[in-house]
């Protein structure tokens, strides 16, 4: 079955965040899996057991209150272990045991259940609470080790290496108090397993025994007595027993749960499925939802219809009808047999209305409340009769794609085209603001052929739109029919109901003056708009209702100037490139990353003259980069002339500072 969620035709719906609420009502992993990979169920009788199994988890959830379920993560693998004979670890032998209290605690909440007869609850005699092991692993097994008393043979064993633990320290201590004087403390300690006594370097000789340790100086020695030995070696004795007696009783609690691994694999699959299950009862009744009536009449019909996103305090609940007849016939009568008995059946209807007026939530709302449905789910309705449909395929937002080179009209004609290549007599198709984001005129050409292949295709179908002509044309087409979102016309406020039956107007000039459009622009707008018509004659209907809404008292149109760019002068703009660059400072010349050294700042061109090791050159300032401030290269007095003349000109300069030459003259470069 295709993934919905993962289709660019759902995409705008917000599926990804009603599954992450969803699943955040689950507890295992196996559940939240479900969650994220729920798609529409197409078959009837699948849909129905779906959907009885979350009425009977709310009817548990609302006379019993939550269930003892709890996460099974990690059984599998202790199962795996068990199964391969390996041994388990007291800490995963207490995990099994927590498993198998949840299972008993749940089988006594599902029996609980079964006294009102609740399906679900019978799920309970399927459970497999293996009463033995879990007491067995609870007495022998705690705090994650093996319990004292497990066994006869255990707790002999560590009652022996108590007594012997004993009596080597009571030994170590008597050496101590005995040879006090050669000790460095007057404590035993244990290095490297061994009960030592802290030795006076000097008196090694003196304590008969094995040098375990030193101390960091050398001045002490950590010393094993002989008559202290003799209990350790008997001590590693018992330890080695005591091991061997404990990995017996795991083994054989391991032993145990590999012969029950069916059972074990059975139950965390019940956990599982309950968990899944109670989860849709739990969003049940987060949402205040209501069981749905599925039919394959193609016929839905939502009573205070919520989007399951928007808060229930704020949200106006929808009204909502598509796949009969305009005359309200009862959905109680919705048989196979009548065979579409009404006077018209209308697959179509084309929303109109003014902006911010509710059209694109209704929209949402209605797919996500038969999306909804087809999952398995309650619906946040009063009452709800629901249509299967094999496909949702949308087109809601703009599509503006920059990467792949895609403006709002190409992305939503791409989304269409995708949308008529699949749709089939069983979609459920919605196409938000349809026609928009061209040419008005060919907006609407496109706009109506994309209905006619809609209706010709037998889907269900909704759109909206604010086209005159599309309106007109549900108006007179078969199996089309007109809705309208509605509209406060004194308060110029949306009401947010939809009418079923009647074309709506945008009111786009009244919400613009309530905005606060001044006046003179709203009387230029509606000129250009309707022409002599705004006089107040031969006004349509949609453009009656426009005026009605207009007529607001006039509203100051208070211009506040914004922020202003301020701009340098060119003589500002020089005095600081002239401050930029000072004689003598070390710049970087780009692209060459050349170093040079400031002769002459920049001048009322732009341009400076740098000397490089081989030459001066006049640079525009843009391809120069501060590197080094003269002040902290040279001298405050320093004489650049020894850096930017010749040793030609400096010795003509020097010899003219002391007498008159004649015909003697310097020359520089330009």
């Amino acid at each position: 079955m295709e993934k919905y969620q993962n289709n660019k035709t759902t995409s705008g719906l917000e599926l990804e965040k009603i599954k992450e609420i969803w699943a955040g009502l689950a507890l295992t992993a196996a559940a939240r899996g479900r969650v994220e990979a729920a798609e529409p169920i197409l078959a009837e009788r699948e849909l129905s057991a779906a959907l009885r199994e979350t009425t009977e988890s709310r009817q548990l959830l609302e006379k019993f209150g939550t269930p003892p379920l709890v996460s099974l993560e990690g059984m599998e693998q202790i199962l795996l272990i068990a199964e391969k004979g390996d041994m388990l670890t007291p800490q995963q032998l207490e995990q099994a045991e927590a498993a198998l209290s949840a299972v008993r605690r749940m089988q006594d909440y599902l029996t609980r259940g079964q006294q009102y007869q609740i399906p679900l609850a019978y799920y309970g005699e399927n459970l497999q609470p293996l009463g033995e092991i879990r007491e067995q692993i609870h007495r022998q097994i705690r705090g994650g080790q093996v319990e004292d008393r497990a066994t006869r043979e255990l707790f002999d064993l560590r009652c022996q290496i108590q007594r012997t633990q004993e009596k080597r320290k009571e030994k170590a201590e008597s050496i101590l108090r005995t040879h006090k004087e050669c000790m460095s403390d007057s404590f035993c300690v244990m290095r490297s397993g061994h009960l030592c006594v802290p030795v006076k370097k000097e008196y090694k000789f003196r304590i008969s025994g094995s040098v375990i340790d030193k101390s960091s100086t050398g001045n002490t020695l950590f010393i094993e007595p002989a008559a202290v030995q003799k209990y350790e070696e008997e001590l590693s004795m018992l330890l080695i027993q005591e091991d061997n007696e404990v990995r017996r009783i795991l083994y054989t609690l391991t032993a145990m749960i590999g012969e029950q691994l069916g059972a074990f694999r059975e139950n965390s699959r019940i956990m599982e499925r309950l968990d899944y299950a109670f989860s849709k009862g739990k969003l049940s009744m987060e949402w205040d939802c209501v069981a749905p009536v599925i039919n394959t009449e193609r016929r839905i019909r939502l009573v205070g219809a919520r989007h399951p996103l928007m808060d229930r305090t704020v949200a106006v609940p929808l009204d909502f009808r598509l796949g009969e007849d305009i005359a309200e016939k009862a959905p109680s009568q919705f048989t196979s047999e009548d065979g579409g008995g009404c006077s018209e059946t209308y697959r179509g209807v084309v929303i109109t209305g003014p902006n911010t007026g509710g059209k694109t939530v209704a929209l949402k709302t209605v797919v996500l409340c038969c999306m909804l449905a087809q999952w398995g789910l309650h619906v946040p309705c009063k009452e709800a009769w629901v249509c299967m449909n094999s496909q949702y395929l949308c087109d809601i937002g703009d599509g503006q794609n920059l990467a792949e080179n895609l403006s709002t009209f190409s992305a939503h004609i791409t989304n269409v085209l995708t949308i008529l290549g699949r749709v089939n007599g069983e979609s459920l198709v919605i196409m938000d603001e349809l026609g928009s984001g061209t040419d008005p005129t060919e907006g609407m050409g496109i706009a109506i052929a994309i209905l006619e292949a809609l209706r010709k295709s037998g889907c269900l179908f909704l759109v909206t739109t604010h086209y005159p002509e599309i309106k007109e044309y549900a108006a007179r087409t078969e199996g089309v029919i007109n809705a309208r979102m509605t509209f406060d016309q004194e308060s110029l406020q949306p009401l947010y109901r939809m009418v079923i039956g009647e074309a709506g107007a945008s009111c786009a000039l009244a919400i613009a003056e309530r905005l606060g459009m001044p006046r003179f622009m709203l009387d230029i707008a509606k000129k250009a708009a309707y022409g002599n018509m705004a006089d107040g004659h031969a006004l349509g209907e949609s453009e009656r209702d426009s005026e009605k809404c207009s007529r607001l008292k006039e509203r100051e149109w208070n211009i506040s100037p914004g922020p202003r760019i301020q701009r340098d002068s060119p003589s500002v703009r020089q005095k600081d490139l002239s401050r930029k660059f000072q004689r003598g400072d070390s710049v970087m010349i780009f692209p060459d990353h050349k170093i040079g050294i400031v002769c002459e700042p920049v001048n009322d061109k732009g341009c400076l003259r740098v000397q490089l090791p081989d030459r001066k050159i006049w640079i525009n300032h843009k391809r120069v980069k501060f590197h080094v401030a003269a002040d902290r290269l040279y001298p405050a007095d320093y004489d650049f002339s020894i850096v930017f003349d010749t040793v030609e000109n400096r010795r003509k300069r020097h010899d003219m500072e002391r007498k008159y030459i004649k015909d003697l003259t310097i020359e520089y470069e330009e």
